[in-house]
């Protein structure tokens, strides 16, 4: 098997199992849920729980030599070279309150290098799915970024101004938005969903996991775009993301990281 049919191959699985655990997710959406707070404060409810441990089903029987990290369950065979990455419900918060912009995300990676990554929104019945050298798709169709490139008329997103934690981060988003034709809190996953199929320029995350990025960055990167930290190191397990088409992607990355080196190190006067 070639490298291309192997990427075919895992871009076909990602998809499957998103789709699967997104499914059980979807069968509790609208629901009253009991809901816990995690040690990070984050909210997490049986759906979340049952969602993973469909994915970790289907995982361990079709792949029981790879290893699992999961954001709900943790590691499974952390020393295997290959591990899938799944979050189970991204956008739990917007999923409590029964709205329908949150997704399952599945990738599998081999170190920091992401083969292939899916990200399915159940209640909007939409998938996108990419992996290396295969391209990005979009409920079967072939999609990419836009070809925007004046910030002028361009969308940007971000989950939720107030998740970027640090002042100087928040000044810098402020900066960007001001000069964006339409700047949205379209968070989470969806707004990468959005960046990828051409219908927003820009989406920013101030603090990741893996399990919020991995699947993200070969669908942004098969569509044509640019996705990086916050440094503008090409990674998905760096912590933060800036996600952008790639006419705009010097632009962007130039504004947010002036506007965060200004504040964190003013010159001396």
């Amino acid at each position: 098997m070639n490298v291309r049919e192997s990427s075919q191959s895992l871009m076909q699985a990602v998809a499957e199992v998103a789709r699967a655990a997104g499914l059980v997710a979807l069968t509790s959406h609208g629901k009253h849920l009991n809901v816990e707070t995690k040690a990070d404060g984050s909210p997490v409810t049986i759906a979340d729980r049952a969602a993973e441990q469909r994915a970790r089903a289907w995982i361990e029987k079709h792949f029981p030599n790879d290893g699992i990290l999961g954001e709900e369950f943790g590691f499974t065979r952390p020393e295997a070279q290959r591990r899938w990455i799944l979050d189970p419900i991204d956008g739990t918060k917007s999923y409590l309150r029964g709205v329908p912009l949150w997704g399952t995300l599945v990738a599998v990676a081999e170190g920091e290098q992401v083969i292939a990554g899916a990200a399915f929104f159940p209640a909007i019945d939409e998938l996108v799915v990419a992996a290396r050298s295969c391209g990005c798709w979009w409920n079967g169709r072939a999609c990419e970024v836009s070809t925007v490139r004046d910030l002028a008329v361009a969308t940007v997103l971000a989950t939720d101004e107030r998740f970027l934690e640090r002042r100087s981060r928040r000044d810098a988003w402020n900066a960007l938005a001001s000069r964006a034709a339409l700047a949205r809190t379209w968070g989470d996953c969806y707004g990468y969903l959005l960046v990828a199929t051409g219908r927003a320029e820009v989406m920013v995350d101030d603090i990741v996991s893996a399990w919020d990025a991995a699947a993200i960055q070969p669908i942004i990167e098969e569509a044509g775009g640019i996705l990086t930290d916050w440094t503008g190191k090409p990674t998905a397990f760096g912590g933060d993301v800036i996600a952008t088409n790639a006419l705009l992607a010097g632009t962007v990355r130039d504004i947010l990281i002036a506007e965060v080196a200004r504040a964190e190190h003013p010159a001396v006067s």
